[in-house]
């Protein structure tokens, strides 16, 4: 006999939703989570608090106001770090009496502390206190997460020089800032700053950024970070972070050098899994501390199973939290539908926002799968002007042969929540005509899709009529 059915070490989205599944399948459960991290790091230290802080800005800058009184306005002149934490902190507070709530009634345990492999079945939990206590389990879900990647190279020091966690603390808003790393999370803050009224510099080691985004979408995004006094150094390599009393110089490999009063890494995460003594259990990571794992989210011992950020791509917390569900169902037999499938919409939360589902036009062009595009723009629909928003818009891919949707792409105002009236549509098979004969609300963003769908409809029948 185990102590539990299921035990899970980490409280994110991913073993949040593993453990309240195996709460409703009748099961004993309980969750390994260190005290002061309920809810785990997209709670405390990401998503949460760095989306909540994009609301602040958006709110006390009036930068989505600006259309309609004018590039100077501001809703709070002087801006503050206490001015952003204070609707932060409200925030996470309320989202961890959720999570504790929604445990705590589905009748989960919480077992404080640190968690490490004794056996395959065995977990030693290390409290705060020092006190060391041992839980045997029948099943294991492992969703421990990330921390931000550091190289050794860089000397962290939490104010000059901070990772993407340690940004959130900064004592105060940075005149100057350089972003190494122009991934999701370093666009994220570095359009963020910029919006605040920071100089930001980009630094990027590749050719260009968010390469599995829609190059036009890509395109309009930074052509609004320009605006915002962005500066791209693409191509670009650090080779050294110096820190001096008045701030910072990064020196690039090509003989740049760039001062700023903060830089800000984001060099990718890396799994938490060096404490887990993954050994015990039979299993090991990779470099990256990742754990892999089959369709079913099992590791190399079956009844051990990796869910969330911890298992690498796509890392996101709703993906996380489907994870978690059909690892927990795997592994006790209940029934789930097919593989998780590849219409998970990608939500990435810059200024202005951008979300998509499906293929880009770069990937079906590349497969010489033929298709036509429609396209809605913002400042021809009554609630872009409304809103104040001329630079959004709304791409459609449909394919030439069946009309049905192949990729959808959203820029501007809402996007991640548009993109799911078109992931609905694909993922029941739905044609442009569906888009086309259907009535939306007006004024809404939503009508976008009917305005895409004619343009799309319009331009396939124009070759039709050609051809007849």
């Amino acid at each position: 006999m185990t102590d539990y059915d299921l035990l899970v070490i980490g409280s994110g989205p991913g073993g949040q939703k593993a453990a309240i599944a195996g709460a409703k399948l009748g099961k004993s459960v309980a969750i390994v989570e260190k005290k002061h991290m309920v809810g785990g790091v997209c709670i405390n230290t990401g998503t949460i608090p760095s989306k909540t802080m994009r609301e602040a800005i958006l709110y006390l800058t009036g930068l989505n106001q600006r259309e309609l009184y004018g590039h100077s306005y501001r809703l709070k002149q002087d801006i503050t770090v206490g001015d952003l934490s204070a609707r932060t902190h409200h925030v996470i507070g309320r989202e961890i009496d959720v999570i504790r709530n929604q445990l705590s009634r589905n009748h989960v345990t919480m077992l404080p502390g640190t968690g490490r492999f004794i056996d395959e079945h065995t977990v030693a939990i290390n409290d705060d206190d020092g006190t060391d206590r041992k839980v045997t389990a029948t099943k294991i879900v492992i969703a421990v997460g990330t921390k931000p990647a550091r190289p050794d190279s860089v000397e962290f020091d939490g104010e000059k020089i901070v990772d993407s966690d340690q940004v959130l603390a900064l004592n105060a808003i940075p005149g100057t800032m350089v972003v190494v790393g122009a991934g999701v999370i370093g666009i994220e803050y570095a359009s963020m700053f910029a919006a605040l009224g920071s100089k930001v510099t980009v630094v990027e080691s590749r050719p260009e950024m968010l390469g599995f985004v829609d190059t036009e979408i890509v395109e309009a995004l930074k052509y609004q970070l320009r605006d915002l006094a962005v500066t791209f150094r693409f191509n670009e390599t650090v080779e050294s972070v110096e820190r001096f009393n008045g701030g910072t110089v990064t020196s690039l490999a090509s003989g740049k050098q760039i001062p700023a009063d903060t830089v800000m890494y984001s060099a990718g995460r890396q799994g938490v899994t060096e404490s887990l003594d993954l050994d015990k259990a039979g299993l090991g990571a990779d470099k990256r501390g990742r754990i892999e794992v089959n369709d079913h989210f099992q590791t190399a011992v079956d009844h051990i199973y990796a869910v969330g950020d911890v298992i690498g791509f796509p890392a996101l917390a709703a993906t996380s939290m489907e994870q978690g569900r059909r690892a927990t169902y795997h592994a006790f037999g209940e029934p789930v539908q097919d593989e998780l499938g590849e219409l998970q919409p990608i939500g990435i939360y810059t200024i202005p926002e951008i979300s998509y589902v499906g293929a880009t036009e770069e990937e079906l062009t590349e497969s010489s799968v033929p298709f036509e595009v429609g396209v809605a723009r913002y400042r021809e629909l009554a609630r872009g002007a409304i809103l104040g928003d001329s630079y959004g818009l709304l791409k459609i891919i449909v394919s030439s042969e069946t009309r049905k949707l192949l990729g959808v792409h959203v820029f501007g105002t809402n996007a991640t929540e548009l993109v799911h009236i078109g992931q609905t549509v694909m993922g029941l098979g739905g044609t442009i005509d569906y888009l086309v004969d259907t009535v939306f609300n007006y004024p809404t963003l939503a009508e976008s899709y009917k305005v895409a769908a004619l343009d799309a409809a319009n331009k396939l029948r124009a070759v039709q009529r050609l051809q007849q």
